[in-house]
C-alpha cells in the first residue's frame, strides 16, 4: 500500500512538472516586442476562407491574332526596284513597302484609257439615237440599246477605277506595294532586284497587328476535362520571366493534334509595348476551382523550418505567436491552409523570417 502511494505521488509530481514546462515555454512570447522601426515595415494579411484553386502548367507559344493578320500579295509581276522594310519593322497603313517596275501596270493604264474612250463613244451614240428618236427617224428600242451600251461602258470603267483604288495603281510602269493595315512585318519573301512572275501565288509580306496576341496552350489528354472556358491563365516567357501576362481561356479547340497528342486552348492577351512576339515559347498556368473552400493566406507568410510550415500570428507588437500549420496546396501567391489557422487571424507577410528567428532561436 505504501509502495502504491509513493508511485501515485511521483506521477502527480511528474504531471505538475510537465504542465509547468508548458507554461514556461508558451508559443506566444510576451517578452518580445517589435521596435518602432520594425513595426513600420512589418505588414500583415488577414486569413480568409476562399474557394480552393488548383493550377495546371502547360507549354505553348505566342501567335498573332488571325483576325488582325494580313497576307500581302503583289497585283502584278515585274522587277523589284526597291524594298523599304525589313522583317520585324513596324509599318503604318498605306505605307509603301516595295516598288515594282512592271509592264502589267501599263496594261492596266491602257485598259483605263480604252474604258474611258468606250464610254465617250457610247454617250455620243446615245445622244445621236435620242436626237433621231425625237425626229421620229428611229425607234425607241434604238434609244434603249444605246443606253445599255452606255451602262456597260460605265460599269467597265468603274471596275477599273476600283481596281486602281484598291491596289493603289498609278500612271506609268511603276507599281507600289502598300500596307493594308498598321502592324509588324512578321514574314517577308521579297528582295531588291528579284523578278516576280505575274502568276505568282505566294504572298510577299505578312503584316500582324499585335496590340493583342494569342497564347496557345497544348493541353495533355489527361487534363482536358479540367480546362474550361473562362478559367484564369498566367503566361510567362523566357524573354520576360518575371513578367506575368494575365488572361482567360476564351476558346478551346476540340480536336487532338495527331502529332502532339494534345488539344489547344487559346488565351487572349493584352500586349503593352509589343513585348510579346509571334512564335515566342510560353509557359502557361491555368487555375481552376476544386469545389471546396479553405483558409488562404499569402504564400510569403509561410516560414518553412525543420520540415514544418509555420506562420507568425500577429495580435499586437507585444503579442506574436509562432503557429505551426498544415499546408494543403500552394497556387502562385496563395497558400491554402488545411489546419492550424482560423479565419480573420492576422499573419505577418513582411519581416516574418526575422521575427520567427528572434522568437525561436
Amino acid at each position: 500500500m505504501k509502495y502504491k502511494l509513493i508511485i501515485g505521488i511521483a506521477l502527480v509530481s511528474l504531471s505538475i512538472t510537465s504542465c509547468k514546462k508548458e507554461v514556461e515555454n508558451p508559443e506566444t512570447n510576451t517578452s518580445f516586442a517589435l521596435s518602432d522601426a520594425m513595426l513600420k515595415t512589418t505588414t500583415t494579411a488577414v486569413a480568409e476562407t476562399q474557394p480552393v484553386k488548383n493550377e495546371l502548367s502547360f507549354y505553348g507559344k505566342i501567335t498573332a491574332d488571325n483576325n488582325k493578320m494580313i497576307d500581302v500579295y503583289p497585283l502584278v509581276g515585274g522587277n523589284v526596284i526597291k524594298v523599304n522594310v525589313e522583317l520585324g519593322d513596324y509599318v503604318r497603313k498605306g505605307q509603301v513597302l516595295a516598288t515594282i517596275r512592271s509592264t502589267d501596270v501599263a496594261d492596266f493604264e491602257k485598259q483605263s484609257i480604252d474604258a474611258k474612250g468606250d464610254l465617250l463613244v457610247a454617250k455620243n451614240k446615245l445622244k445621236v439615237a435620242q436626237e433621231l428618236f425625237d425626229g421620229k427617224l428611229n425607234s425607241e428600242s434604238d434609244v434603249f440599246e444605246a443606253k445599255s451600251e452606255v451602262n456597260k461602258a460605265q460599269s467597265q470603267l468603274s471596275k477599273i477605277q476600283e481596281t486602281y483604288k484598291i491596289y493603289n495603281i498609278k500612271a506609268g510602269s511603276i507599281y507600289e506595294v502598300t500596307a493594308p493595315i498598321s502592324g509588324f512585318i512578321i514574314q517577308k519573301s521579297i528582295n531588291q532586284d528579284m523578278l516576280l512572275r505575274n502568276d505568282r501565288s505566294e504572298n510577299i509580306f505578312d503584316i500582324a497587328e499585335i496590340s493583342e496576341v494569342w497564347a496557345l496552350a497544348n493541353i495533355n489528354e489527361i487534363d482536358i476535362n479540367k480546362v474550361k472556358l473562362g478559367i484564369d491563365a498566367d503566361v510567362t516567357t523566357l524573354s520576360y520571366p518575371d513578367k506575368v501576362f494575365k488572361g482567360k481561356v476564351d476558346k478551346i479547340f476540340n480536336v487532338i493534334d495527331p502529332e502532339t497528342k494534345a488539344m489547344q486552348a487559346r488565351i487572349k492577351l493584352k500586349n503593352p509595348d509589343f513585348m510579346l512576339k509571334p512564335d515566342m515559347n510560353a509557359n502557361i498556368k491555368l487555375s481552376y476551382n476544386e469545389g471546396k473552400s479553405m483558409i488562404a493566406v499569402p504564400s510569403k507568410a509561410i516560414v518553412f523550418d525543420k520540415s514544418k510550415n509555420f506562420v507568425m500570428v500577429f495580435k499586437d507588437r507585444h503579442n506574436i505567436e509562432t503557429r505551426q500549420v498544415e499546408v494543403y496546396s500552394v497556387v502562385g501567391d496563395v497558400t491554402y491552409i488545411s489546419n492550424g489557422l482560423k479565419e480573420n487571424e492576422k499573419v505577418i507577410t513582411n519581416n516574418e523570417l526575422f521575427i520567427y528567428r528572434a522568437l525561436n532561436e
